[in-house]
């Protein structure tokens, strides 16, 4: 059986390498890159079955890529885990009011764990979203 893969996108080297660990030691196939513009590249040439996202990035940041992500036909249907140390509440309050300006609004993530996340809540969070 194939594994099902999990792109990381998480500027942060220790974050990286923690859930590719912990992805991996699990049963999937981890693919990390560094920033938004690199994981646009790589999730249309992998396509992987779960986005693991961080939100605040140099560069692209992840609500850019996340709406980038959203409003491709090929890439919208990949669930999204939003990983931050931004609490969800002020992400939330952002998105909306990101979503004010906008004529097509951003869908809410799938998920959303605030940093640093538990290896048991982000295990079970992907394991809910592709098994």
């Amino acid at each position: 059986m194939k594994k099902k893969t999990v792109l990381i996108v998480e500027d942060e080297l220790d974050m990286r390498i923690f859930i590719s660990t912990l992805l991996e030691t699990s049963g999937y196939q981890p693919v990390m890159t560094r920033d938004g513009t690199e994981g646009m590249r790589k999730a249309k040439d992998v396509f992987p079955d779960l986005i693991i996202l961080d939100v605040m990035m140099p560069g692209e940041g992840g609500v850019q890529m996340f709406r980038q992500l959203k409003t491709d036909d090929t890439l919208c249907s990949i669930p999204v885990i939003m990983l931050s140390a931004v609490a969800q509440k002020t992400f939330t309050h952002y998105l909306n009011m990101v979503n004010a300006r906008l004529k097509d609004p951003i869908p809410d993530p799938d998920a959303y764990i605030e940093k640093p996340p538990e290896a048991e809540d982000l295990l079970k969070m992907t394991a809910r979203l592709i098994g």
